[in-house]
């Protein structure tokens, strides 16, 4: 079960302009937490905004109970979040969400992610890697200015692609066509996937094409993330055309295995 509580904010990093990292003390989440949940907060204590901004949990200590979670500066809710100061109490629920990555039954493994969307791939990996899996990282950007979290990758990847849309940075191309290459060259057996919708998609294709189990991470707009306000639904590939049926992102998901879901 989630759990709702006040968790002090012990660090706050801009990344890169209107991109922030916060760390906060909640151990009760994070001894719950795997890869791939995500966590409900709430900006403020007045009636606007009224719903709680759902976010991906970036890093968990399990030790300590630090949680960390980054998000990007997008309207109202997301500005009110970015102007807390260390001290500051959040009141977080968490953490949410049925489906996480599973890894376990493989060796190999590709994780991709595209802009915003590599926040949450960062847990995923350094279990993975702790666990002695091959990790194989592939981080799109579109340009330079919008690069993060390349160093945090790199300590938890056996090999790291980072590429940018324009070129202004390390590979120029997009992630995708490298795992391609990858999975051609026999060094990817599972893929794990988050980012923009015309990513997953292309993932998506390619994992079917290449007969390679893929589970993909999907981004909603989950006003309550415990399937009250239905308004995170996403048609399952199996239902019918004419009779169409539908899953909540923020309770069967995030995680779905990307031949489960019609994107």
């Amino acid at each position: 079960m989630p759990v709702n509580l006040k968790a002090k904010l012990i660090d706050k990093k801009e990344l890169i302009p209107g991109i922030f990292k916060f760390s906060v003390e909640a151990k009760e989440i994070v001894e719950k937490s795997k890869p791939g949940h995500f966590i409900e907060i709430r900006v403020n204590d007045q009636t606007e905004p009224f719903l709680r901004r759902p976010i991906s949990i970036h890093n968990l200590d399990k030790e300590s109970g630090k949680l960390e979670f980054i998000f990007q500066v997008k309207g109202k809710g997301t500005k009110i979040l970015s102007t807390k100061n260390v001290g500051d109490l959040i009141d977080i629920i968490g953490p949410l969400g049925n489906g996480t990555f599973k890894y376990e039954s493989y060796n190999n493994l590709a994780i991709i992610g595209g802009g915003i969307g590599v926040f949450p791939l960062y847990e995923l990996a350094k279990n993975a890697i702790n666990d002695g899996k091959n990790v194989n990282t592939y981080l799109g950007f579109r340009n330079k200015d919008l690069v993060v979290l390349e160093d945090e990758f790199k300590n938890v990847s056996t090999n790291l692609v980072l590429t940018t849309d324009d070129g202004s940075y390390s590979q120029k191309g997009f992630a995708i066509d490298f795992l391609r290459h990858d999975i051609e060259a026999g060094k990817v057996d599972s893929i794990y996937a988050c980012g923009p919708l015309p990513m997953l998609r292309a993932v998506q294709k390619l994992a079917i094409e290449k007969n390679i189990p893929c589970q993909i991470s999907l981004e909603e707009n989950m006003g309550c993330g415990l399937g009250v306000c239905l308004g995170c639904a996403v048609k399952t590939a199996s239902s019918p055309k004419d009779a169409p049926q539908y899953v909540h992102v923020c309770k069967a998901g995030p995680v779905f295995k990307a031949a489960d879901v019609d994107i």
